[in-house]
């Protein structure tokens, strides 16, 4: 058996909008996420597991902000690639762990709506999708209201 850890990790900053989209949810917000694509920091590092444990480089390498055709996609594109690629290469997606890093907006009260959006375009039983969120004490650029950091880790196995 073979079975693979990959870990991802994301940032983007606050800048104009009205909502966050974290995890494909869109959460009301007195500003939106800045990104070449729609800046969803949560797929983004759990696009970033699935490459790592494949082995397959990162996000920016599928995908590269240097491509126009990425402008403003939906991050649902890159992680339907990541899940697929891993299906080709034989293995299945164990669980994916992902923790959003920001003081605002609060994450619990659209956890649950997160997870079931991820495990649906992952195509996994939702209780294989772990979304969850911290603070970082009001430390650093996100304890700052500056922006949102993401760490994910991804388990894959091939029979």
């Amino acid at each position: 058996m073979d079975i693979r850890l990959g870990n991802g990790f994301d940032v983007h900053a606050f800048g104009p909008g009205d909502h966050v989209t974290l995890c494909g949810v869109k959460v009301p917000h007195d500003a939106g996420l800045v990104g070449h694509s729609d800046a969803d920091v949560g797929m983004h590092t759990v696009t970033d597991a699935i490459y790592g444990a494949l082995a397959r480089g990162d996000i920016g390498q599928h995908f590269p902000p240097s491509d126009p055709q990425w402008k403003g996609a939906e991050s649902h594109i890159f992680l339907r690639h990541a899940c697929a690629l891993a299906r080709e290469m034989g293995f299945e997606i164990s669980n994916v762990d992902c923790t959003l890093i920001c003081e605002f907006p609060k994450v619990g009260p659209h956890a649950a709506q997160m997870r079931t959006v991820m495990a649906e375009i992952m195509e996994l039983d939702e209780d294989r999708v772990s979304v969850k969120a911290t603070t970082s004490e009001r430390l650093g650029f996100t304890g700052r209201g500056e922006g949102i950091a993401c760490i994910a880790t991804a388990a894959l196995v091939r029979p």
